[in-house]
């Protein structure tokens, strides 16, 4: 009672404070006769202040998991760089001569191709080398901060309409998944196009609607999300078909999929963003049902990824943030809020981890990818 008083009796003195420059006299009059119980409100304001952050701060203490902002949490990510477009990656090394590493002209409608025009997705390959598919430019850009080099992958006779994911084998192929024109196309070490992946019978694509895709780093078998067919594909690096998973008009039911967009494979199972049913399904790498984690929204732009740790990530384009979960499901915290600073986003969607430890968030609203360091005990970090 006491506090409420104190309070409402501060709150009343602070109206006063911002009263009309006419009415001073009142205003004068009113302190003069009333300074002792303003004094007192006053007292008595900033000791229920003192009583609250003490239990506040008990609260804290004793307070359950999850942490929504990461706090206290020994692998919470730091901030290392942001890059969108070739002058960030060669910047760390002004006196090398850069002209030989940037070998994208300018593109037709007059934007240049270095820059990040529409970031979606990003991976990389086991040399570190980083690759996010542009869906405006029609490009994947390849940002190599080890050596100091820029290049887009070499399609020239426009392979690529709307490029959406991206994996990558030990040889260091990358798999494009194309969802304009429905196939995957392969590149090899040197980001040349060698391929289309699909069955060696007929000309046409296999997949209708190719998404995300991730390379079993064991088998080297690849997984594709085909998400109209609502079904996850496996093949082999020859493009034969070996399984699918899921069934023509989706389903609920554990194993079954609603417009699957993202999947990772990662210490022997498979976590797919099963997004029409707004949930993460985990999977033996047989495609038999695991488990499962609920979660609040999705969308096509819903990232997905996992650490070496087995923990999952996955973006809100909605609410900008990251939420990191366990393998079991807990939510054990989460990052980010809206704006242009580092560790903030506007839109974030593409995710990946690499082996280094490096957590990659494509922040597609503001043009660019930021860089975050989760495993501080690894030596490389992020290169």
């Amino acid at each position: 009672m006491i506090g409420a008083t104190a309070l409402g009796a501060s709150f009343q003195y602070l109206w006063y404070l911002s009263a009309p420059l006419n009415k001073t006299g009142d205003l004068l009059a009113s302190l003069v006769g009333n300074r002792r119980s303003i004094c007192v409100a006053v007292v008595c304001f900033f000791v229920q202040i003192s009583w609250a952050g003490d239990a506040l701060s008990a609260a804290t203490a004793n307070a359950p998991s999850p942490n929504t902002d990461g706090q206290g949490i020994s692998g919470r990510p730091r901030f290392v760089r942001e890059f969108s477009s070739a002058r960030d990656v060669t910047r760390a090394h002004p006196v090398l001569d850069r002209t030989l590493d940037i070998v994208a002209g300018p593109a037709k409608n007059g934007i240049p191709v270095d820059v990040l025009e529409t970031p979606y997705a990003v991976t990389t390959d086991s040399g570190h080398r980083i690759f996010v598919m542009d869906v405006s430019a029609k490009k994947v850009h390849v940002f190599d901060f080890a050596h100091s080099k820029y290049f887009v992958l070499q399609d020239g006779d426009d392979h690529l309409r709307r490029p959406v994911g991206a994996a990558a084998d030990r040889e260091g192929n990358i798999y494009v998944t194309d969802s304009g024109s429905g196939a995957i196309s392969v590149y090899d070490s040197r980001g040349k196009f060698s391929r289309y992946l699909k069955p060696s019978r007929g000309s046409e694509s296999y997949f209708e609607g190719p998404a995300g895709i991730a390379v079993d780093p064991a088998t080297q078998h690849i997984y594709v999300c085909d998400s109209p067919r609502h079904m996850v594909i496996v093949l082999d690096k020859k493009g034969h078909v070996l399984e699918h998973f899921g069934r023509r008009g989706g389903g609920t039911r554990a194993g079954e999929f609603r417009y699957p967009t993202q999947v990772v494979a990662a210490l022997g199972e498979l976590v797919v963003l099963d997004s029409g049913n707004r949930r993460l399904q985990i999977l033996d790498v047989q495609g038999h049902f695991q488990r499962e984690i609920q979660l609040g929204y999705t969308d096509s732009r819903t990232g997905l990824a996992v650490d070496n740790n087995g923990d999952i990530y996955v973006s809100d384009a909605v609410i900008n943030r990251v939420q990191v979960f366990g393998q079991e499901g807990r939510l054990l915290y989460a990052f980010g809020q809206m704006g242009t600073k580092a560790g903030e986003f506007d839109g974030p969607a593409g995710l990946w981890v690499d082996s280094g430890g490096c957590l990659y968030v494509v922040d597609a609203q503001n043009k660019r990818v930021q860089a975050f360091q989760i495993d501080q005990q690894n030596a490389k970090g992020c290169r």
